[in-house]
C-alpha cells in the first residue's frame, strides 16, 4: 500500500543522542547605545528578573529606563569590549567547547554540547534547533549560575519551557538547578584564589561579593541569600580563613528597593576608610567574567576603595575556562547524565 505523500517518515530504531545545552545570562551584540538597548529591552521585560506590576514596569522601562540606562551601560561595556568580543560570550564559548572534548574524554564518544544566551545571541531557541538537528533526543540543561534564583536559574527554565512548548515532538529533559555547595565547585574556587595569591601575594582581607537580589525576592522564599552564604563559609573553610580574614557582600544593585545586604560598594567604601592597605575581591556567583566583575569591581570600585583611603584592592579573576572549572562541570554534568545512555 503507498504512503500518502503527507505522512510523516520516523525512522524507527536508535532513540537519539543526549547532549548538554550550556546557558549563560547573555550580553549585547556589541557595546553601541542601539545594542544595549535592545539587550536591555529583552532582559528587563522579564517578569522573573522584574517582579513589579506589568503595566507600570512597561511603561517606567520605555519611557525612562530605555532613554537613560543604555548609553550609560554602553560606554560601561566599551572599556571592557576585547577584539573578539564581549568577554562573557567569548569565556562561554570557551567553557563549552572545552566541556565538549573532556566529555568525550569520559564517555568515550562525542556527546554535542551547545551554548546559548537567555538573552541576546546565540539564543536558546537556535541552539535547541542545532541540538536536535544533531539528532539529539535527550537534552541536560546547565546554567552557568551556581547560586539557584527565580531572576536567573528559573528564568532559564521558563525559555526552555517556552521553546520545547513549540515542539511537536519534544525531547526528554534534565535541568541542573545549582552546584552551590558541590565539593568540586568550591575546590575549583579555592584552587583559583590560591593559585592568584603565589602569583600576586594576599592583601589584608578577602571579600566575597556576589550579585545583588532585591530583599522583596529573599523575603518571597528565593533561596539564593542562603546558597550564597553556604558557597562563602564553605569557601572559608577550604581556604583555612579566620572570621577576620574575609567577608562577604552584594553588588550591582540598582534602583531605590533594599536589596540584599550588605552592599558591596558601602563595605568598600568603609574599608578604605579604615586604612585598609590591600582588598582582595572574588565573585564566586559568576561563573565567567562579565560587565560586572571587570568594569563595576576590578575598574569602578578599584577607583572608589583608593579614593575612599585604601591603597590597593585587587581582583581575582573569575572561573572562566579554567582547566579545574572545567573539570568540575564535566564531573557534574556526568553525574546528572546517569541512567541515560549517552550514544
Amino acid at each position: 500500500m503507498p504512503t500518502h505523500r503527507n505522512t510523516p517518515q520516523i525512522e524507527h530504531g536508535p532513540s537519539g543522542s543526549t547532549g548538554i545545552l550550556v546557558v549563560n545570562l547573555g550580553t549585547p551584540q556589541a557595546p553601541t547605545t542601539t545594542a544595549v538597548r535592545r539587550f536591555l529591552q529583552q532582559f528587563l521585560s522579564d517578569p522573573r528578573v522584574v517582579e513589579f506590576p506589568r503595566l507600570l514596569w512597561w511603561l517606567a522601562l520605555n519611557f525612562f529606563v530605555l532613554r537613560v540606562r543604555p548609553a550609560r551601560a554602553a560606554a560601561a561595556y566599551r572599556k571592557i569590549w576585547t577584539d573578539r568580543g564581549s568577554p562573557l560570550l567569548v569565556y562561554s564559548i570557551e567553557i563549552a567547547k572545552k566541556l565538549q572534548r573532556r566529555l568525550a574524554t569520559l564517555e568515550g564518544n562525542p556527546i554535542p554540547v551547545e551554548l546559548a544566551m537567555n538573552y541576546g545571541e546565540p539564543s536558546i531557541d537556535s541552539a535547541v534547533d542545532r541540538l536536535l538537528a544533531n539528532g539529539v533526543r535527550r537534552v541536560l540543561v546547565l546554567p552557568l549560575y551556581p547560586q539557584y534564583s527565580g531572576a536567573t536559574t528559573a528564568s532559564v527554565f521558563d525559555s526552555i519551557a517556552r521553546k520545547f512548548g513549540k515542539l511537536r515532538w519534544i525531547p526528554e529533559a534534565r535541568f541542573i538547578n545549582d552546584y552551590h555547595n558541590a565539593p568540586g565547585y568550591i575546590d575549583a574556587l579555592a584552587d583559583s584564589i590560591r593559585t592568584d595569591w603565589a602569583l600576586h601575594g594576599r592583601g589584608d582581607k578577602l571579600m566575597l561579593s556576589f550579585h545583588g537580589l532585591p530583599a522583596s525576592m529573599h523575603s518571597n522564599g528565593d533561596p539564593y541569600h542562603f546558597q550564597c552564604q553556604e558557597t562563602a563559609r564553605l569557601l572559608a573553610t577550604r581556604l583555612n580563613l579566620s572570621d577576620d580574614d574575609w567577608l562577604i557582600s552584594f553588588q550591582s544593585r540598582v534602583g531605590r528597593e533594599e536589596w540584599l545586604r550588605p552592599y558591596t560598594d558601602e563595605t568598600i567604601a568603609s574599608l578604605g576608610k579604615r586604612g585598609l592597605a590591600r582588598l582582595d575581591v572574588v565573585c564566586p556567583g559568576f561563573a565567567a567574567d562579565c560587565l560586572e566583575t571587570l568594569e563595576e569591581i576590578a575598574m569602578r570600585y578599584t577607583e572608589l576603595f583608593a579614593a575612599s583611603g585604601g591603597e590597593s584592592l585587587h581582583y581575582i579573576p573569575a572561573l572562566n575556562a579554567g582547566d579545574v572549572h572545567v573539570e568540575f562541570l564535566a564531573a557534574l554534568t556526568t553525574q546528572h547524565l546517569a541512567g541515560w545512555t549517552t550514544a
